[in-house]
């Protein structure tokens, strides 16, 4: 009996190459791409655009029309009639920011020692670290839009102080006065959406309020399997991630940054660019102290067209084995800038 080598069949290979570990990373990559997609609110609430190269992208910004009944002889074509409209123009620039990193190290003899997936955690880790600081940074500049000033051929940013966001009543009745705050400056009616934090959410989850659009389907009809719909027309978004943007309070001072944001002044304060609709002090270093009252925490509103998105690089992976140090290295990274488009389309509630 023959007792030769044997050629065994590597589950990491791809067939023809020569790394025994090629598909066993993508397992890793994938798992990150998972865990961002779970634990992110934001990224289908605002407008995103993909750039190849370059450090900003434009967003262009219109006025509006106006009609006037039309009297036979007169002509449309004469500016001194005002048959005209005069449709204003601008843009918004949003600049990309540094490259943001999750990382990790995984020793090899601690792979060798786990009798579990030890990279499936550190990948769900790393996934959740760059959810959450997209997160915090787009809940950030959405405040930046609700906070910004009138500028042609744009309206300001909304405001509502003084409501009640601890009782079912009072966010019934903020979420109300946000939706009829919309309605008077012509903002979309489609995908409004409001940032609550958790116990709002569960608040008006259990409440007994015919205002409260609640879906009660999923397989038992009470609150606790249900989910709720929407508020007067606005979806509601529940966020742990919107309380640490409350907690850090007035962080307006430059450079001083908060959560390990960007201190991008392009899309911070808008010294570098002169930005027509972003005042000093907001963005992602802004003063966010008045979203918390005594314990009482405000609420977030907004369409899609409010704020925008520049990804320069996607969400990527990258992995190295160092030999030297007898362990593999995991970078999770990405790309991107946030910055203020239509501030009339973003709403804040801030507690009495």
């Amino acid at each position: 009996m023959a007792n030769g080598n044997t050629a065994p069949s590597r589950s990491g290979l791809i067939s023809g190459g020569s790394d025994n570990d090629a598909l066993f990373l993508k397992v890793f990559s994938g798992e990150i791409l998972t865990a961002f997609e779970q634990n992110n609110v934001m990224k289908d609430l605002h407008l995103m655009r993909t750039i190849t190269s370059g450090k900003s992208a434009q967003f262009p910004v219109s006025g509006i029309a106006t009609a006037k009944y039309h009297t036979p002889g007169v002509n449309i074509a004469d500016s001194g009639n005002s048959m005209l409209s005069s449709i204003g123009m601008n843009e918004r620039v949003i600049t990309i920011d540094d490259v943001l990193v999750s990382s990790t190290f995984i020793a090899n003899i601690d792979e060798l020692k786990s009798h579990y997936d030890v990279r499936s955690i550190y990948a769900s880790e790393l996934g959740k670290a760059l959810a959450k600081r997209f997160d915090i940074a787009t809940m950030k500049t959405l405040f930046a839009a609700a906070s910004a000033g009138a500028s042609a051929p744009q309206a300001g940013g909304n405001s509502i102080a003084g409501a009640t966001t601890n009782t079912t009543a009072g966010i019934v009745d903020a979420l109300y006065a946000a939706a009829t705050k919309l309605d008077e400056v012509d903002a979309p009616s489609e995908g409004r959406f409001a940032i609550v934090t958790p116990a709002q959410y569960y608040k008006l989850l259990t409440a007994d309020n015919v205002a409260i659009n609640k879906d009660t389907s999923g397989g038992s009809a009470d609150a606790a399997r249900g989910s709720i719909v929407e508020v007067a027309g606005i979806q509601l978004k529940k966020s742990s991630n919107f309380l640490e943007v409350i907690a850090e309070g007035n962080i307006s001072t430059a450079g001083t940054g908060g959560s390990n944001d960007q201190t991008n002044a392009d899309n911070d304060d808008g010294s570098a660019n002169n930005d027509p609709f972003v005042g000093s002090g907001v963005g992602y270093n802004g003063d966010f102290s008045a979203l918390n009252n005594s314990g009482e925490h405000g609420i977030l509103v907004g369409t899609k067209e409010a704020i925008g998105t520049v990804k320069l690089l996607d969400l990527a992976t990258e992995s190295e084995y160092q030999i030297e140090r007898q362990g593999t290295l995991f970078v999770a990274k990405y790309a991107m800038g946030h910055g203020v488009l239509r501030p009339e389309c973003a709403v804040k509630i801030l507690p009495a």
